[in-house]
């Protein structure tokens, strides 16, 4: 059972045809269980131009006030959401599009302000997660769906929250106990120095980079704690790709490239 997370830095422009989605499509039709969460970053900021609400990003995580939860609601759970199960349908998937709070399969909590700069940052409503189901997921595949998960969660008390859609992605592979969860993102994998391209980890432990972990920047660091936190959750591997090309995915799927984590 393959989790894989789709980045919003990674997901086509609207409109033709989507070879990533058609090279799931066709694992899914081979009879391989796939479960596809996907981001929406790019997106978000576009739709926020739109409204002139601002594009606010702390230490890695987006700065979500009530206002621009309502714009992240409607682009990941709407627009882009849709779009993903709309293509896969068209390839001839059973794909059906849920919300990361339905069936609870993860609720949350608001995360707590981070340290910025020697500094506590409050980042609004972003949520972190605090428990995990996978009866519904469950569910679905066992019923021949591919499930398609946006990264919007829900509270205790009935608020939506916006979860960073790598540590959703790790927490569904945990839940899941996934053979494989694998981050299609915008970069070749996990750097030990970013952005150096000849600083790309090809393989390392979960503890290694724990220790790593310390000296990345911003956006190196929700990608790596989603890695050790699916592992720790009961995933048995992680693998880190360039989402852009086709071709990583088709070779992720066969055990190759990216960086790998594993337990």
């Amino acid at each position: 059972m393959i989790v894989i997370k789709y980045g919003g830095h990674a997901l086509p422009e609207p409109g033709g045809s989507d070879e990533i989605l058609r090279t799931i499509a066709r694992e899914h039709l081979a009879g391989r269980k796939i479960v596809l969460v996907h981001g929406g970053g790019p997106q978000i900021n576009s739709e926020l131009a739109v409204h002139n609400l601002p594009a606010h990003m702390v230490g890695g995580y987006r700065f979500t006030t009530p206002e621009v939860f309502e714009v992240v609601q409607k682009v990941l759970s709407g627009q882009v959401l849709r779009t993903l199960v709309n293509q896969l349908i068209g390839f001839g998937c059973n794909a059906i599009g849920i919300s990361a709070g339905d069936g609870e399969t993860i609720r949350a909590k608001k995360v707590a302000p981070i340290l910025v700069e020697d500094e506590l940052q409050d980042l609004g409503l972003v949520g972190e997660v605090l428990t995990t189901d996978s009866t519904l997921l469950n569910l679905l595949l066992s019923s021949g769906f591919l499930p398609v998960v946006s990264p919007v969660a829900v509270d205790n008390a009935g608020q939506g929250l916006n979860l960073n859609a790598d540590l959703a992605t790790g927490a569904i592979g945990g839940a899941l106990k996934a053979d494989e969860v694998i981050f299609m993102t915008d970069v070749a994998g996990i750097y030990r120095h970013y952005p150096d391209p000849d600083s790309v980890i090809r393989e390392i432990s979960a503890t290694d980079l724990v220790v790593l972990q310390e000296s990345f920047v911003a956006g190196m660091i929700p990608k790596s704690q989603a890695a050790i936190s699916a592992l720790a959750a009961g995933a048995k591997k992680v693998r880190i790709i360039d989402g852009r090309e086709p071709s990583n995915l088709t070779a992720a799927l066969s055990g190759l490239g990216g960086t790998v984590v594993f337990a």
